[in-house]
């Protein structure tokens, strides 16, 4: 076929590649390295589609044949998952995989998987004549909601799917997930959990989550989250996701301590996981950031330096946030302030995204008003994350807080002309 019949029939298939999930590099450095984790976890339903995301990732850095192994191990793993040899789970696979050959120039291998394609619809028809098929649905949910995408799509994306397929439970188990995640939360929730649960009794994430909302609601949940992290962590492979949101509920329902304690308890019993590394230098983190007045036990700040310094070595593409955590803790240390400048500096002068810079300059405003108290600085530095045009929580916060300082009077006519210039191109 010619390179414009393919890529016309290219773009009417459901995949990753016509899917709109374009992210910046260091966002999927950072998606890459959650794949990587993730795909330790033993019996995730969900391992096929981990793979085909991180295949696609793959391609989108630049590593071909990463990607194509990865693609086929989708395919492997999605065959294994559903006890057979094909079907319409491999809708999406095939049609990754057309358009990595069809990257590549090798249009014969790409018309072989739109073949595949083609095959699998019509020997495997959707239910409904007007919609996707299910697993079709499912995946791309899945796919959004990994993705943080928008979470109102993704309910709706998963409701369908459960309701032509109604008899796989972790798409409803999902569908509830996602229902938690989106901002517009059901009345019921609590109780559409509660049946969830019942149907899927090994999803310790959804039970997580389920004691999340409960202690939300001013339930005591705290022996039941006790007795959860047992589950969690006396597994021989702890599960990103239980570990991510155990230990919020840790932070927000418990204490700090006790998180503190589960970390390092965790990291005995899985001294190799480095997302567990992860969660526990952010815990000392939490520790040091909200320790007013009395002084820190002798230890914690080295121990707290020490997890820090091994995640950003674990994790060298996507440790932004964690390089910056660091500086602001060896400013809190007793003769740590020259490290911590030093720390920022590295980073101020590195070759960062606009997204990156937009951070780093909202973090070391931060850092030069509450560490430094250098407010004229601070503002320049606010400024300068208010001026990078990328939406984010970070550039909204620079803005209020300038908000907030002209209103106090301070720079306040500098701070004016900023805003309103920055305004004008929008109108």
């Amino acid at each position: 076929i010619s390179a414009a019949q393919s890529q016309t029939t290219l773009k009417s298939l459901q995949c990753h590649f016509t899917w709109d999930l374009d992210r910046r590099r260091s966002i999927l450095l950072l998606l890459s390295d959650k794949m990587e984790d993730i795909r330790t976890e033993e019996g995730n339903r969900w391992l096929g589609h981990i793979y085909n995301l991180w295949g696609f990732i793959q391609y989108k850095l630049g590593f071909n044949e990463e990607a194509k192994s990865l693609f086929q191990k989708a395919a492997e793993i999605l065959n294994q998952l559903r006890k057979a040899d094909e079907g319409p789970w491999l809708v999406v696979n095939y049609g990754n995989l057309a358009w990595l050959h069809h990257h590549l120039g090798d249009q014969a291998e790409c018309q072989a998987y739109l073949s595949k394609v083609d095959a699998l619809m019509e020997n495997y028809p959707s239910p409904s004549q007007v919609e996707h098929h299910p697993e079709i649905y499912a995946e791309k949910a899945w796919t959004l909601m990994f993705l943080r995408g928008d979470m109102t799509l993704v309910v709706e994306y998963f409701e369908k799917a459960t309701r032509m397929q109604p008899d796989m439970v972790e798409w409803n188990t999902s569908y509830v997930l996602a229902s938690v995640k989106n901002t517009s939360l059901d009345p019921d929730l609590l109780e559409k959990m509660r049946q969830a649960k019942e149907q899927d009794p090994k999803n310790l994430y959804l039970a997580v989550l389920y004691l999340k909302q409960r202690a939300d609601e001013e339930e005591n949940i705290r022996d039941e989250v006790r007795e959860i992290a047992r589950q969690v962590f006396g597994t021989p492979v702890c599960s990103y996701d239980c570990v991510r949101e155990l230990f919020r509920v840790y932070h927000k329902h418990l204490s700090v301590d006790e998180a503190i304690v589960l970390a390092e308890e965790a990291l005995q019993r899985h001294p190799d996981q480095r997302y567990l590394k992860r969660r526990a230098a952010h815990s000392y983190r939490n520790k040091i950031m909200h320790t007013r007045g009395s002084p820190l036990r002798l230890g914690v700040m080295d121990r707290a330096i020490s997890l820090h310094e091994e995640v950003i070595s674990l994790y060298p593409h996507s440790s932004l946030l964690v390089k910056v955590d660091l500086a602001i803790i060896h400013a809190k240390s007793r003769h740590g302030m020259a490290r911590a400048e030093q720390i920022f500096q590295e980073l101020l002068e590195s070759d960062l995204e606009p997204g990156d810079k937009q951070v780093l300059y909202n973090k070391y405003a931060k850092f030069l008003n509450f560490q430094l108290n250098d407010i004229p600085r601070s503002i320049q530095y606010h400024m300068k994350a208010a001026a990078i045009p990328e939406e984010s929580y970070f550039r909204k916060d620079s803005i209020q807080i300038l908000e907030k300082t002209k209103d106090r009077g301070k720079m306040c006519r500098e701070i004016e002309e900023f805003l309103r210039n920055l305004q004008e191109p929008r109108q």
